[in-house]
């Protein structure tokens, strides 16, 4: 099985396949106020680059970084439920961190759901850490935040 990943397009099919099924993974988790994703459009702008995870060479996974004033925010990481534990997500974490360090983007922040476990563990396993709101975000009691120095 080889594990590769490279910047893609969220509007190719199994992009947007991904997309959708997270999107609805969300939402049948969490009140829609509670669902911070972006649109498949609001993925498709310059601040922003989305990676395909890829299995063999297709796309089973799905990240973003999009970049904000003094920190970068991962968002739309998704793998398929099929092909997680193969080691995509933290291939897809790799291809962040080295834009995040060749850019000299000092933290990665990034806000996710409380029911998530698998993901706080895989971000927590880079070397996230829990913190507070921070951008737009407030407190909620679905959301939990996570952060990531990058020097």
């Amino acid at each position: 099985m080889t594990v590769t990943v490279a910047v893609g397009n969220p509007h190719a099919p199994d992009s947007t396949a991904l997309l959708q099924a997270s999107h609805a993974l969300m939402l049948s988790l969490f009140d829609a106020e509670s669902c911070h994703f972006l649109s498949i459009d609001a993925l498709c702008v310059p601040e922003i680059t989305f990676f395909e995870g890829r299995i063999d060479g297709v796309t089973r996974g799905c990240c973003a970084i999009a970049r904000k004033d003094g920190y970068g925010e991962i968002k739309s990481m998704f793998v398929d439920p099929t092909f997680r534990g193969a080691g995509l997500a933290d291939s897809m974490l790799e291809a962040i961190f080295a834009v995040a360090r060749d850019e000299g983007i000092p933290m990665l922040r990034l806000e996710t759901g409380t029911l998530l476990t698998a993901a706080h563990k895989l971000y927590q396993r880079h070397g996230f850490t829990f913190c507070g709101p921070f951008g737009d975000y407030t407190e909620h009691p679905d959301s939990l935040f996570m952060e990531k120095p990058m020097t």
